[in-house]
């Protein structure tokens, strides 16, 4: 009879153990679940916040060329000469009176014999 008393002390005792240690698992895997897995995962937010601050950067170069842009384009509304100068470095336009020459720094290639 001692040994089956024993035999209960010991599954009563396990019992016990096995109660709060599914408290354990219950918590485990439910911080498992919002740390790793979701929409609002842990791993999610921090994915976020890296894109949230390329795309602040992107914005700032953005700014930072519209700006440049709008002062060209204001500067070409209001004064003639800054057109002309366009019109001659880009599209090679000239007067009647001169003559273009433009230069290359490409390398010409030679064809080879048959």
């Amino acid at each position: 009879m001692d040994m089956w008393n024993n035999i209960k002390v010991f599954s009563s005792r396990l019992l016990k153990v096995a109660d709060r240690f599914k408290y354990v698992v219950t918590i485990v895997i439910g911080g498992l679940v919002v740390g790793f897995v979701g929409e609002n995962s842990y791993l999610q937010q921090v994915k976020n916040y890296r894109e949230i601050t390329r795309l602040k950067g992107e914005i700032e170069r953005y700014d930072e060329r519209y700006k440049a842009d709008s002062t060209r384009l204001s500067h070409l509304y209001t004064d003639p000469e800054a057109i002309e100068k366009i019109a001659r470095e880009r599209y090679f336009m000239k007067t009647n009176d001169e003559d273009i020459f433009v230069l290359s720094d490409d390398e010409v290639m030679e064809e080879p014999e048959p």
